[in-house]
């Protein structure tokens, strides 16, 4: 039997939203917030009496737990949390294995359509389309890879169906499963470079792309050549700021440069990562991530 894989990561009560979201933002299949200090005494109650407040949103120190398809994909992702800046007091307290149960039926019973704007909706391939939905992207949840759930995710997205035309040239940087570059596909773009560092992406955006009928050329880094009018990176900050140079090369003159995967926090930080190259704006936010968008001069 093939075996899931649970990080565990103790943090503190302040931390707990922030650690979540970046699990959920490198695909942790399911994430959950426990009491480190449960059957001890310095165990509190959550919640208050009835009908009075709890008494706070968190408990001193928690464990967040993450599942994940492998114990590679559980370890690489404990290595870029304790590598962001905020991660001082993340500390890892196990990676194990966990009996797989009827993931199918779990995943089936949990994802519905989700709306991107009332004519744009990601349709799990077990779901009918909404009736008003002019344009369908059909993405199932896989074991690895977003499926347009995350806010970064659909803000990307969004972005993409505001700012639609034939865009001749994209490159969608980290592309995971591919859900922004079939989106731009979806949308008119052509000629669609989508790359990542990890070869299963590149095989789950060919099959994602094929499932919806539109043609991507999907590799690794190195396949991204030249420069494009339209360049998207959904990945975290920290890499984003590490890839500043590089990225801001491939936009084109004339060109947009969108990223996502930033706290609002962090605003601050990647536009100095970028302001030697292009002038980062704050494009878009939705629950404490933002949009951050770039165009090259003419």
């Amino acid at each position: 039997m093939s075996h899931l894989f649970e990080l565990a990561l103790v943090c503190r009560e302040a931390d707990v939203e922030t650690v979540s979201d970046a699990l959920m933002e490198i695909d942790a299949l399911a994430v959950s917030v426990e009491d480190a200090d449960a059957d001890t005494e310095a165990e509190h109650a959550l919640f208050g009496e009835p009908g009075m407040p709890a008494p706070k949103a968190g408990w001193e120190r928690s464990v967040v737990k993450a599942l994940f398809p492998g114990e590679p994909e559980a370890t690489e992702a404990a290595t870029l949390i304790l590598a962001q800046d905020w991660a001082a007091d993340v500390h890892v307290q196990a990676i194990q294995a966990v009996p797989e149960q009827d993931w199918v039926r779990l995943t089936q019973s949990q994802f519905a359509p989700v709306e991107i704007t009332p004519e744009f909706w990601i349709v799990p391939s077990w779901h009918e389309a909404p009736p008003q939905a002019r344009r369908v992207m059909r993405l199932d949840p896989g074991l690895a890879f977003g499926t347009g759930t995350h806010p970064t995710t659909r803000m990307c997205l969004r972005w993409i169906a505001k700012n639609a035309q034939e865009w001749p040239r994209v490159l969608d940087y980290g592309c995971g499963s591919g859900i922004l570059a079939i989106g731009a596909a979806l949308h008119g773009a052509q000629d669609i470079d989508a790359v990542d560092i990890d070869p299963a992406a590149v095989t789950s955006s060919r099959d994602n792309a094929a499932a919806n009928g539109v043609t991507l050329k999907p590799g690794l880094p190195e396949l991204a050549r030249g420069e494009y009018p339209l360049v998207i990176a959904n990945i975290l900050a920290t890499p984003l700021k590490l890839l500043a140079p590089l990225l801001s090369a491939h936009v084109a003159p004339g060109g947009r440069l969108i990223l996502a995967g930033i706290l609002e926090r962090q605003a601050a930080e990647l536009k100095a990562a970028y302001a030697p190259w292009l002038a980062l704006d704050v494009g878009d936010e939705e629950d404490g991530w933002i949009l951050m968008t770039a165009q090259r001069a003419a």
